[in-house]
């Protein structure tokens, strides 16, 4: 048992939309990502995600609607709901999910990871 300093973990990594593995519980994933530019349309089936802002500000874009989040907010997509995160500039992410999660979903893009790694 660690206690993990964000910042430190944070500046370990400069690439964007490439979440890594900061902790595990009870089943869930506890990730760190930088990101920047637009993600792509995708759902998660199965699994609930949270992202919690650590630093910027995230748009995310539902078929229906957008959602906007600043720093110390969070926001919980349901599993099956399409969405697409979009940062206009470098966004810093806290991200809750099943460990099972596929990154983008069924989608496969070149911006799919289903490989993360622990830092």
């Amino acid at each position: 048992m660690n206690k993990v300093n964000l910042k430190e973990k944070l500046s370990k990594f400069s690439d964007h939309w490439n979440p890594r593995i900061v902790g595990e519980l009870n089943g869930q994933q506890v990730k760190l990502a930088k990101l920047k530019g637009e993600f792509i349309w995708h759902s998660h089936k199965d699994e609930d995600e949270m992202f919690l802002i650590i630093k910027g500000r995230l748009k995310i874009e539902f078929r229906d609607r957008m959602v906007e989040l600043n720093e110390n907010e969070f926001f919980i997509v349901p599993r099956g709901v399409e969405h697409k995160p979009i940062a206009e500039e470098e966004v810093h992410v806290m991200l809750f999910e099943p460990a099972a999660t596929k990154h983008t979903g069924e989608e496969v893009h070149e911006l799919t990871n289903n490989n993360q790694n622990f830092i």
